[in-house]
């Protein structure tokens, strides 16, 4: 593929100035356009070493509102990026609606220099081009215009750019000795370029290869092409018609399981046997937070249950006796407007664990299936694709190594009615009953379908669903420290 490209194309002076000029005119207005249209766009730079990308982000921003876009260049990660996901310091820099995020390299950073460098097996690849793909089409399908550039050049034309960059006193710092390796493995370098461009260039965002032996033609064809892609996109912004967002199911369909209906709530400790499994398992967990942190594992326990049903009171247990130092939770409400510029699951990123700690999520993502589907904030196409995202999602923090913990906590509506009574008439508790409380609690039905169905549709081998009775307080907080446990263990083990 990248041996046909033909790299002996180029321009000369006078046609070159004119479309240029012309172009960055139309970027400028299309800049504009797309922060009325709040339309979000990511640019991928990749290429050879010395390819030119440098002087081609000069020309693209040229006459740009700087206050509409970000250049965020990229090198191998620093220690604390190591320390997550390898997509996690991407996200961190996504553009906020409206914006512009020009990446000089980019992910792909993982499949090319790590491959090509042995710090990415040929057994991790698979897994790497499955969540490209997955973070790009989660791009597309929230609305962001995407335009990714291989700019080729013939190894004749690096090794004399690599040349004559290290001669230049002003220049030479930028020529690291991993440019070099490029040069020197020139075949390899562009087979793993190859097998990149054909892995990860999708219907939602595909490559454009860019012949860049002759300057002057790589910056017209990028930036006619980074012109056409916000054109396109903008046109389908103003084509695409409403799409109507259907009722939610009141009832289950006959091929759906009621996880729910299927838990006995009637479970309880007396207060003397709960008093002495508590302590006897918080001593546990205690014992396991040491080799947490010896051994750096993440853990990530999500609490989601019906409003009362003991959430809070679960994750006090839970934490008593863990040293404050080495956990953290987060408790998410509606999100914010800098929240809601982004894609939803933005600002779960943006606060996983560290290796060796403990983050607790006190509501979490799922709210897109759940109060965002009943509520209406999230339309039909976007809860029912955010459970292949939240799959998606879970997939990349297992495989990084992270224990994930998942609990619906689950109580009759009888057992809510009693504990929203006794808060209205406790002043100590009155505050935690809300308007929005009782407005849940009339949808109980349709929160019972959504539930039933995010239990039945993410609960995977390696994030699996625990739901917890909760009639009872006192069993539930035991059961959840038992199950975190548990979770622990078996990362423990599998490490091992």
């Amino acid at each position: 593929m990248l041996d046909n490209l033909d790299l002996k194309l180029s321009l000369d002076k006078k046609t070159y100035h004119e479309q240029i000029e012309a172009l960055m005119q139309q970027i400028r207005q299309l800049q504009q356009a797309c922060w009325e249209k709040k339309l979000t766009s990511i640019f991928v730079l990749e290429g050879w070493t010395a390819a030119g990308k440098g002087s081609l982000v000069k020309k693209m921003v040229g006459y740009m509102d700087p206050r509409g876009f970000q250049v965020h260049p990229i090198w191998p990660p620093n220690e604390e990026a190591r320390q997550y996901p390898f997509l996690w310091r991407f996200w961190q820099k996504l553009p906020a609606r409206g914006s512009m995020g020009i990446f000089y390299h980019s992910w792909y950073i993982r499949m090319l220099e790590d491959r090509l460098l042995g710090r990415l097996t040929d057994a991790e690849v698979p897994t790497v081009i499955r969540q490209i793909n997955a973070f790009e089409r989660q791009m597309v399908d929230d609305g962001v215009a995407i335009a990714k550039f291989w700019i080729h050049i013939s190894e004749k034309e690096l090794k004399r750019r690599l040349k004559k960059s290290a001669a230049d006193p002003l220049t030479a710092w930028r020529v690291r000795p991993e440019d070099w390796q490029q040069a020197k493995k020139y075949d390899t370098y562009s087979a793993l370029a190859e097998d990149m461009v054909i892995q990860t260039s999708t219907g939602p965002a595909p490559w454009t290869l860019v012949e860049g032996d002759n300057q002057r033609w790589a910056r017209v064809k990028v930036l006619a092409k980074m012109a056409t892609t916000l054109t396109e996109a903008l046109d389908r912004l103003h084509y695409q018609l409403p799409v109507p967002s259907l009722p939610p199911q009141e009832q289950l369909q006959p091929t759906e399981p009621d996880f729910l209906s299927q838990i006995d709530l009637s479970v309880s400790l007396d207060r003397q046997d709960y008093k002495k499994q508590l302590r006897k398992e918080q001593v546990e967990l205690t014992k396991l937070q040491l080799e947490i942190h010896a051994q750096e594992i993440p853990i990530l326990v999500l609490f989601e249950g019906w409003d009362a049903a003991g959430k809070g009171g679960a994750i006090k247990r839970l934490t008593d006796v863990l040293d404050p130092r080495s956990y953290a939770v987060n408790a998410f409400a509606a999100p914010s407007t800098e929240e809601l510029a982004h894609h939803y699951l933005w600002r779960f990123w943006r606060r996983l664990p560290p290796p060796g700690t403990i983050g607790i999520f006190d509501r979490s993502w799922y709210g897109r299936v759940l109060v965002e589907r009943i509520e209406g904030f999230a339309s039909e196409p976007e809860w029912r694709r955010a459970y292949r995202e939240i799959n998606e999602f879970e997939e990349q923090l297992t495989s990084a190594g992270y224990a994930v913990v998942k609990f619906w906590l689950h109580i009759s509506p009888e057992e809510q009615l009693n504990r929203f009574d006794e808060r209205s008439n406790n002043q100590f508790k009155e505050h935690k009953l809300t308007d929005e409380d009782w407005r849940n609690r009339e949808q109980w039905p349709l929160y019972n379908v959504a539930v039933n169905q995010m239990i039945q549709r993410t609960s995977t081998p390696s994030a699996p669903w625990t739901v917890i009775p909760g009639n009872d307080k006192y069993y539930a907080r035991v059961k959840v420290i038992q199950t975190v446990i548990q979770a622990i263990e078996t990362e423990i083990k599998h490490r091992k």
